[in-house]
């Protein structure tokens, strides 16, 4: 594990997006028949965030001030974006990737069963601010 004893402590933010491809135009609608999948995936990134140290070795464990998460339909499919927040000595960038991986997966989950094709693409981090490196972000269509 990496020592961040000596690192200021300041507000660290990550966006982390990825996409779910889908034969079906709208798996959204697809999605809703009496369950709501979007809720459910919410639900999956926002734990999964919280617990990317037991998931990743040697990941710092962080105290998280928020964890949002985002589907939206994408052509082709859906876009999953994450928003994870903490006021601490290293990122978050982990707990962002974690938590929209966690988030896309509960969502193929419902997917496969019609669409047995469905897969995730593209899982980045988006954009990253505070700490020493300051802020970093990808270019439009990152």
């Amino acid at each position: 594990m990496v020592d961040v004893s000596a690192k200021e402590t300041t507000r660290r933010v990550a966006y982390a997006s990825c996409l779910i491809v889908a034969r079906d135009a709208a798996p959204l609608e697809r999605l809703i028949e009496g369950f709501h999948p979007v809720t459910s995936a919410r639900l999956a990134g926002i734990q999964a965030a919280k617990r990317t140290a037991e998931l990743i070795p040697l990941c710092h464990p962080l105290a998280l001030s928020d964890v949002r998460i985002d589907v939206d339909e994408h052509p082709g499919g859906l876009k999953v974006r994450a928003k994870v927040v903490t006021m601490g000595r290293t990122g978050v960038e982990m707990e962002a990737l974690t938590a929209c991986s966690f988030a896309a997966l509960s969502l193929l989950n419902c997917l496969v069963r019609t669409d047995p094709g469905a897969h995730l693409e593209d899982l980045v981090v988006v954009q990253k601010s505070g700490g020493k490196s300051g802020d970093w972000g990808r270019a439009v269509g990152g």
